[in-house]
């Protein structure tokens, strides 16, 4: 009984940890970018989209198909980015952990 406690107890500190680990995410921004920086986008942790900056050139060529395109170009990047963190984070609060445990969110395994 006293071993079920223990394992009881570090489940409950590893979830504790999950849940600091999601809310420093969750205050992560990263930024995405296309067309070698004419379309920039900020997206939280959480995938909201905070700012997009879009290089007026290409506002004066009138090609909205090419900008459109560079948008979801910068959205991708930005998106990778925030997987890269999550994955990061993870590493680090899980360690050897890490990408072993089905069910948890953010974990490959």
């Amino acid at each position: 009984m006293k071993d079920l406690n223990s394992i009881m107890k570090q489940a409950q500190a590893m979830q504790q940890k999950l849940q600091e680990a999601q809310g420093r995410l969750a205050l992560t921004t990263v930024e995405g970018a296309a067309g070698a920086g004419l379309v920039k986008l900020v997206l939280t942790g959480a995938g909201e989209m905070k700012a997009v900056a879009i290089d007026p050139s290409l506002l004066a060529e009138g090609d909205s198909e090419t900008l459109g395109d560079l948008i979801v170009a910068a959205h991708a990047d930005a998106k990778r980015r925030i997987d890269e963190a999550q994955a990061d984070l993870m590493r680090q609060t899980m360690g050897p952990l890490a990408g072993a445990l089905p069910g948890i969110p953010g974990l490959k395994f």
